[in-house]
């Protein structure tokens, strides 16, 4: 909402960054003005925009005096595309703040002192998911990402966060987007990166024609992509073309992942991910013991998992268990894995579910899982691994645990997300085992 007559300009110094990425100052009135691509102890010429919540949105126009840790940004994109946000800000700050921002949220969960392991960040041209947006307006395709906090769609002709296969892409899709009769206006394409090759998931605001559907598979041909998958916007997914098989390797184990699935930002972070879970499971775990996993996907930890001990999996979305179940099976993991689909928003695990779990691993979405703590903290789970992509939520989830007994054990920050505000952790809680009751002997 533009805030129209109360529109402002001010000489304002920048205090903090904010959890989105933004510069925030202090009005005199007391309320926040949040000012992208500004940096802490910076003085700026700004302007005020919009209402944000409780606070103003404003632009600053010119850097009266810039912060020491500013940096010039490698991206001719940077400023107008809303994918990166902190090209601006020297990478050894940035790995500052996220760390400090993991570290606040778990002293406000009431973890006294957290000791946290090193920042592992993933390196550029190394992002193996990218969802891009499409417009088509007289004929000519426009493909990238939208503009900060607006409709506008940014074209891009290169990404320095996204692996290189990705970005040799974008030029032949937006000689192919104007011929598809199923795209009207807006459209967009998710690409993953697979062990196969590119997989693509184009949503379309119209129906797919014979013709698309031609186009579609001499594309994958002439570009040696297995499989394009289309779906109308919010529609059900179907195969358009498919040329060949499609997988990705968790553990050795060859998954056939449903189109436009969920993946781990990086290889690189998926590996740092996995070694920080796996190292925060008990020492002395058996085969035969048992691991619950929720929100499981498509087993990107449930196969490393399955090397350590048994692992019962429960994720809400169909075509991932299928595709975790598959495979299972493919690896012979038929009596290790047993995935359940399951709503872990609307039917959360009860208590009585963890009886005799050796370890809890959950990787739950962006506002976390806080239906579910409750009964983990109530059970007489010893190990709980939490995989966060929401330092705040990681904070709300965990107070529950430490209340009930539950210490902070390890804590390791994950930057999938170059350049960007988001931060991925594995935090690994544990408590000392119940006093089993002991049966009076016989008189």
């Amino acid at each position: 909402m533009n805030i129209g007559p109360e529109t402002q300009t001010f000489t304002i110094r920048v205090e903090a960054m904010g959890a989105d990425g933004d510069g925030i100052a202090r009005l005199d009135d007391g309320r926040t003005l949040f000012l992208p691509f500004t940096l802490p102890g910076e003085t700026v010429q700004a302007r005020s925009v919009s209402r944000r919540g409780g606070g103003i949105a404003g632009i600053a126009e010119t850097i009266l005096e810039p912060s020491p840790e500013r940096a010039d940004p490698p991206c001719p994109h940077f400023g107008t595309c809303g994918g990166c946000s902190l090209q601006h800000w020297r990478e050894e700050s940035i790995a500052v703040w996220k760390t400090e921002a993991l570290r606040h949220g778990l002293i406000q969960a009431g973890v006294a002192a957290p000791v946290l392991g090193p920042i592992q960040t993933s390196a550029p041209f190394s992002r193996r998911r990218v969802d891009f947006a499409i417009r088509k307006q007289a004929g000519i395709a426009a493909i990238g990402f939208h503009q900060l906090r607006a409709d506008a769609i940014v074209p891009i002709e290169t990404c320095l966060v996204s692996a290189p296969e990705i970005v040799a892409l974008l030029a032949p899709l937006r000689a192919l987007v104007p011929k598809l009769q199923a795209v009207k206006r807006d459209a967009d394409c998710a690409i993953n990166l697979l062990d196969t090759g590119l997989d693509l998931l184009l949503r379309t605001d119209g129906e797919l024609a014979p013709s698309d559907r031609r186009l579609l598979a001499a594309f994958a041909a002439e570009h040696g992509i297995p499989r394009i998958a289309w779906a109308l916007k919010d529609g059900l997914v179907e195969i358009a073309a498919q040329l060949g098989p499609v997988a990705i390797r968790f553990a050795g184990a060859a998954v056939p992942v449903a189109p436009g699935a969920f993946l781990q930002a990086t290889a690189s972070g998926a590996d740092a991910i996995t070694r920080a879970v796996l190292a925060g499971l008990p020492e002395k775990l058996k085969p035969r013991d048992r691991i619950i996993e929720l929100h499981a996907g498509s087993g990107t930890l449930t196969f490393p998992l399955a090397r350590r001990a048994r692992v019962v999996a429960y994720e809400g979305d169909g075509d991932a268990v299928v595709a975790l179940q598959k495979g299972a099976a493919g690896a012979e993991l038929h009596g290790t894995i047993l995935a359940h689909k399951r709503d872990l928003v609307r039917q959360p695990l009860m208590v009585s579910d963890f009886k005799d779990a050796a370890a809890v691993v959950l990787d739950p979405p962006f506002g976390g899982a806080p239906g579910q703590m409750e009964a983990i903290a109530a059970s007489e789970v010893t190990h709980v691994v939490y995989v966060s992509c929401n330092p705040q939520a990681l904070a709300r989830d965990a107070a529950p645990l430490l209340r009930a007994g539950f210490s902070l054990a390890a804590a390791t920050p994950i930057d999938q997300f170059l350049w960007s505000a988001r931060l991925e952790a594995v935090a690994v809680f544990t408590r000392p085992a119940p006093l089993r009751k002991r049966a009076r002997p016989p008189r």
